[in-house]
């Protein structure tokens, strides 16, 4: 039977996304396409690359019926407020913004300045990113998305923190390079191409909110993490560099291990370390449109410093493909189904 999934908030970058991946599943079906800002307009105003594509005009939030999935790609703060109508409308729930990452109020606030408006609801709610909570994915009705940053941070470093090589007396310093498309559609004075051309902006060097991400992934005996961000000029991309110390005696074959250990069966993590070429490790470049993270690493065996890689595409495996893999797994389809675009060489 093919679900009807509707998308609220289709209007911007990741809403295109899930319109362009939804349109090409063979088992899902567009519903409605929901954006207060382009009511009445035809899909391809906000979006031209779906130009000619049969889709529906953009519906007001007034409109909204019942669907079997809802997809809540809405402003962060937003989705919370009316979480109570949202889950009366679908079976299946996906929201992709920050309102449903976190499992308790106290940790909102101390990140996000504010109370959660329905705190009850963050429990509900599994963390979105596969590679961690497969299962739990696998039997829930409600599915957060993940931040991009947290989610290249992540991939980055799991097979570390899983394998028990670290030092935990060290902190962990993870530098993620993004691009702009991380700011949304709507503009700002940071997109302004004029001040975004050429630079190379550290805008958020400590206290970026997606280490609370990371931190609650790896759980409160996990590895301390410091998330700090660059703006690079790419529109597409996420880079995450991840500065660890592991235990002495560790070496270049025990990190191929572990990182083939856990990585082995994941349809869309790809070790990429290799000795020649130009492409010796992950560029997110190459990952444009895809949902694959390429993960790597590299040791400097006198100190025990490790650099763990992972690049994404931003807004696919750190936000709609990532959400349809979820999809998939939450209506027991092909885990793969719909994801199989391998990018685009050269860009």
């Amino acid at each position: 039977m093919t679900a009807r999934v509707t998308i609220v908030g289709a209007s911007g970058y990741a809403g295109g996304e899930l319109l362009r991946l939804i349109h090409g599943h063979a088992d899902l079906q567009v519903g409605q396409v929901i954006s207060r800002s382009r009511a009445g307009q035809p899909v391809h105003a906000a979006h031209p690359n779906l130009r000619g594509q049969a889709l529906p005009n953009f519906d007001a939030p007034e409109a909204l019926a019942a669907a079997d999935v809802l997809i809540l790609a809405l402003p962060h703060g937003e989705a919370q407020q009316d979480i109570e109508r949202y889950n009366g409308l679908a079976d299946n729930l996906i929201d992709l913004s920050a309102d449903f990452r976190l499992q308790s109020d106290e940790a909102y606030q101390q990140w996000y300045g504010q109370p959660h408006a329905t705190p009850a609801w963050l429990s509900r709610f599994t963390y979105g990113l596969p590679e961690l909570n497969r299962e739990a994915i696998r039997a829930a009705r409600y599915v957060s998305g993940v931040g991009c940053n947290a989610a290249a941070s992540i991939l980055a470093l799991f097979p570390l923190v899983r394998s028990n090589l670290l030092r935990p007396e060290r902190p962990i310093v993870v530098e993620v390079k993004v691009g702009s498309s991380e700011g949304g559609a709507k503009p700002n004075p940071g997109s302004h191409h004029p001040a975004r051309s050429g630079v190379v902006r550290s805008y958020a060097p400590v206290g970026h909110r997606h280490t609370a991400e990371v931190q609650q992934a790896f759980g409160s005996e996990g590895p301390e993490v410091h998330l700090s961000l660059t703006a690079v000029e790419m529109v597409r991309g996420a880079l995450a560099t991840a500065q660890a110390w592991v235990q002495p005696g560790t070496g270049e074959k025990d990190l191929w291990r572990i990182f083939r250990e856990v990585y082995a069966d994941e349809p869309f993590v790809r070790i990429v370390r290799e000795r020649r070429g130009v492409h010796r490790r992950p560029e997110p470049k190459l990952l444009a449109g895809s949902n694959f993270a390429d993960v790597s690493f590299d040791l400097d065996s006198a100190t025990g410093r490790v650099v763990a890689l992972c690049a994404i595409d931003n807004l696919m495996k750190g936000a709609a493909g990532n959400a349809m893999q979820c999809l998939n797994l939450m209506l027991g389809l092909e885990e793969r189904a719909g994801l199989g675009f391998p990018g685009l060489h050269p860009i």
